[in-house]
């Protein structure tokens, strides 16, 4: 996990996507420079989520950047992506390590310093710091936990801490000194009218961060 660049991750959305394609996006924002990508389709079937997984993973590929699947163990596995996101719903990371095996990646979200001491004696690679401030990407979220939250909860691990909610260019560099490894963003790339320039805006910002864990 140590050559892994946490810095900037696109949470490409199939639901804030509405009905647009989401390859041309996501080739428009790895060109910009996101240095990982992780796929959410919570109202997706397993079949068209599966095939969807498999047409991205050769542009992930070909950059260089993991693909990390949102919720779905399952489509992670078939797929032979590089991880799997969960969320406190979802499988436990001890038993998803189980069914993964030691070469993938598991991101588990937290919005307490408990919860993520829980997520990494659980066996995680890295805790999703949620929410930052407020976002309408999401609107069956926790309060959010702020600056302060991101001291906390990364002060009670020792791994990589990815912040995600309504982080955009005005405040990404806050979040990076805070505490944060990383940022996920969904609308401030996705809801760009340049998805290549927002995605390289936001890389310029992380690449002035001095986070924890960059290469």
């Amino acid at each position: 996990m140590n050559n892994i660049d946490w810095r900037l991750c696109f949470v490409a959305d199939v639901e804030a996507a509405r009905e647009r394609d989401l390859r041309p996006i996501v080739a428009e924002a790895l060109a910009g420079g996101i240095t990982l990508l992780q796929l959410r389709a919570k109202k997706l079937d397993t079949r068209p989520f599966l095939d969807l997984a498999l047409d991205l993973l050769p542009l992930v590929r070909s950059a260089g950047v993991p693909l990390i699947i949102n919720d779905r163990v399952d489509i992670a596995l078939a797929s032979g992506a590089d991880g799997v996101h969960l969320g406190r719903n979802d499988m436990p990371p001890a038993a998803a390590r189980k069914l993964l095996g030691n070469n993938k990646i598991i991101g588990i979200s937290a919005n307490s310093a408990e919860e993520a001491a829980a997520a990494e004696a659980g066996g995680a690679d890295y805790i999703g710091l949620s929410p930052i401030f407020g976002t309408p990407s999401k609107t069956d979220t926790d309060p959010p936990i702020g600056l302060s939250g991101i001291r906390r909860l990364t002060n009670a691990v020792t791994i990589p801490g990815i912040a995600i909610g309504g982080i955009n260019r005005d405040n990404a560099a806050d979040v990076f000194s805070a505490g944060a490894a990383g940022i996920a963003v969904i609308s401030a790339i996705m809801g760009a009218e340049d998805v290549r320039e927002a995605a390289a805006e936001l890389r310029q910002i992380v690449e002035s961060a001095r986070a924890p864990f960059s290469l």
